[in-house]
């Protein structure tokens, strides 16, 4: 079935055939991009008790609830990202996402609403100064893997699909597709464990990484498709030129010439899966709601009666007696 549709049924043939043995899944969530989403999408009508606007956390605590409502997790994670100019990856290349504007201080208040509502909801909060949200997300999967867990990434973002193995999924939530391992090659061009080498090769405009000039996502992946990896492409250069493609032999000129700076720039797009990720490792279980905390936040975002009625409920709180109790004291 094909990846490129929509609709509840949307799942590649290797996620099926994958799902059968079942190990129970971690569920991983990139939050940035859902904030950001929401940041753009939502309007901004919405104020906390200070005035401040809260359309992102509003969407982005829509998009959370129709997760915890949908799929019950009993193992979660949610990553975001607190290196915006302090990564690893900024001491290696000073120009990586150097292309961003600075969040404004709008956004950032509602960042840390987000992970204080995910708090609240007793999932687990991951985030760190000097590593990625995909750093976060790939390290989490590596500790639960050996603990016999199975990741279900929820993110478009195309560098996580680097960390799919089988059983894995990876799933853009807003448009209902999911793939696993084998459905990356048909989305990307190339397999899953080629994506940080291709990534550095073509570049990658999000994260100001220029690739190797005159190397494009199609020849990129007629390189890969042939030799594999970045370390036998660069190994082997001098066999480029007698490839059948277009401009075989310029390729290899630039590979010669931009050596050191793909491999650099592989340093930048390999996801980093030994960044600390906290004392709840390796299973990564949902602990219980907060009332306390999930009743400030509530207050402090000035939710309706609704959301708040669905957010006590996802975290298995009942509403009805906690309002009480708020209301005697």
């Amino acid at each position: 079935m094909s990846v490129h549709g929509d609709g509840d049924d949307i799942l590649d043939h290797d996620v099926a055939v994958e799902s059968r043995a079942e190990p129970p899944p971690l569920y991983l969530i990139d939050a940035s991009i859902y904030v950001f989403r929401a940041w753009h999408t939502m309007p901004d009508e919405f104020k906390d008790a200070d005035g401040w606007p809260t359309n992102a956390v509003q969407g982005f605590a829509r998009f959370l609830l129709d997760v915890l409502e949908r799929e019950r997790p009993k193992h979660i994670a949610v990553a975001f990202d607190e290196a915006l100019d302090s990564c690893f990856r900024n001491a290696l290349y000073p120009s990586y996402k150097a292309n961003r504007d600075p969040a404004p201080e709008e956004l950032k208040r509602q960042f840390a609403h987000c992970r204080a509502l995910c708090a609240a909801l007793g999932l687990n909060v991951l985030g760190h100064g000097e590593y990625e949200a995909d750093d976060l997300i790939g390290s989490a999967l590596r500790h639960a893997r050996a603990a016999g867990h199975r990741g279900i990434i929820l993110s478009a973002d195309k560098d996580l699909s680097q960390l799919l193995h089988i059983g894995d999924e990876q799933w853009d939530y807003a448009r209902n597709q999911r793939w696993g391992a084998h459905g990356v090659k048909a989305r990307h061009g190339v397999e899953a464990h080629q994506i940080a080498d291709y990534l550095a090769l073509s570049g990658d405009a999000v994260d100001n990484i220029p690739g190797v000039p005159g190397i494009g996502a199609k020849t990129a992946a007629i390189l890969l498709a042939h030799f594999g990896d970045l370390d036998s492409l660069l190994r082997r250069v001098e066999e480029v030129p007698f490839l059948r493609f277009r401009g075989a032999a310029q390729a290899a000129a630039k590979l010669r010439d931009h050596r050191d700076n793909a491999l650099l720039f592989r340093r930048l797009t390999t996801i980093a899966c030994d960044a600390p990720v906290g004392e709840a490792a390796p299973r990564f279980e949902r602990n219980p709601a907060e009332a306390a905390s999930l009743g400030a936040v509530c207050e402090a975002l000035r939710f309706g009666p609704m959301t708040r009625r669905r957010l006590y409920a996802a975290g298995g709180l009942d509403f009805a007696t906690h309002a009480a109790r708020a209301d005697e004291i």
